[in-house]
């Protein structure tokens, strides 16, 4: 086991070995990240949570930061497996978890597969896949492809933009060049990226059964999202039983960096209900 300064460490989970990071009190909170990216983009959730609303726990999905690197194909059983196992390897026996994007693919896929290890779900710009859903616009999908054969700055400097509401970047560089800066500490390879790209086409191709999904799950969407089209978390908090749905009216497809205060709050919200209740079911 490595671990760092700040907490994180790399730890065998199944087959291969993650870069996790963990801290905090309360309910465990397990944060699965979206495509090609990793632990970077929970540190303003974090430190909006501070150390009381929960005890979360991230890792780098495999291919990306600082986890194992294997070669393609993935699938999303496998990246849900992986989810199931970094668990397991810290001790846990369940969590509430927060997927975002293809983060939130694995999060339903690990409460299908491993139902009993997810206490409740958010999640963030993402869709239940199938026919129903709608692509990613064409113009992301351009700017992806232009922007494929760049060095990982040039790419993510290119690319990165569509990911947050139109104009948010400008109006916001400094934040946007710390983002930029954590990401490309430990970027993601072309190859993996690729190789989770596949599974998320696969993924979104076939669609899940959410409607066997029995946990209690809050859905939220940013209106200006670029990647995931709105239309897919309304349809996904439409199929999943008795979820919420929070429409966030000006925000893009990463609301957890765009707004981390109001963010937070929302999953500070989602925590609460859940402990609420809890306690209620046990009187």
């Amino acid at each position: 086991m490595n671990a760092d300064a700040a907490g994180g460490r790399r730890l065998r989970a199944g087959a291969l070995t993650f870069w996790v990071e963990q801290g905090g009190s309360g309910p465990p909170l397990l944060l699965i990240a979206g495509l090609g990216y990793a632990t970077w983009c929970w540190q303003e959730l974090r430190a909006e949570l501070g150390d009381d609303a929960a005890a979360v726990l991230t890792f780098d999905n495999r291919g990306t930061g600082r986890s194992d690197q294997p070669a393609g194909p993935y699938s999303m059983a496998m990246l849900a497996d992986d989810a199931a196992a970094v668990l397991d390897a810290v001790g846990l026996a369940d969590a509430h978890v927060l997927g975002h994007s293809m983060g939130g693919y694995i999060a339903q896929t690990l409460a299908l597969r491993h139902p009993g290890k997810v206490r409740s779900l958010i999640l963030v710009g993402t869709s239940p896949g199938g026919p129903d859903t709608q692509a990613v616009p064409q113009e992301t999908l351009e700017t992806w492809k232009l922007a494929a054969t760049l060095p990982p700055a040039d790419y993510a400097r290119r690319s990165m933009p569509h990911s947050f509401a139109p104009g948010w970047t400008r109006e916001h560089p400094e934040a946007f060049e710390r983002i930029l800066a954590r990401r490309l500490a430990f970027p993601t390879p072309a190859s993996c990226w690729l190789a989770q790209y596949n599974a998320c086409v696969e993924y979104v191709g076939r669609g899940v059964d959410v409607g066997r999904i029995d946990r209690p799950a809050t859905v939220i969407h940013g209106e200006q999202d670029r990647v995931v089209p709105h239309h897919n978390g309304k349809l996904l908090a439409q199929r999943l039983p008795g979820a919420k749905f929070v429409s966030l009216k000006h925000a893009g497809h990463l609301p957890m960096l765009e707004d981390p205060p109001g963010f937070a709050a929302l999953v500070r919200a989602h925590l609460a209900d859940r402990v609420s209740t809890s306690a209620a079911a046990q009187t």
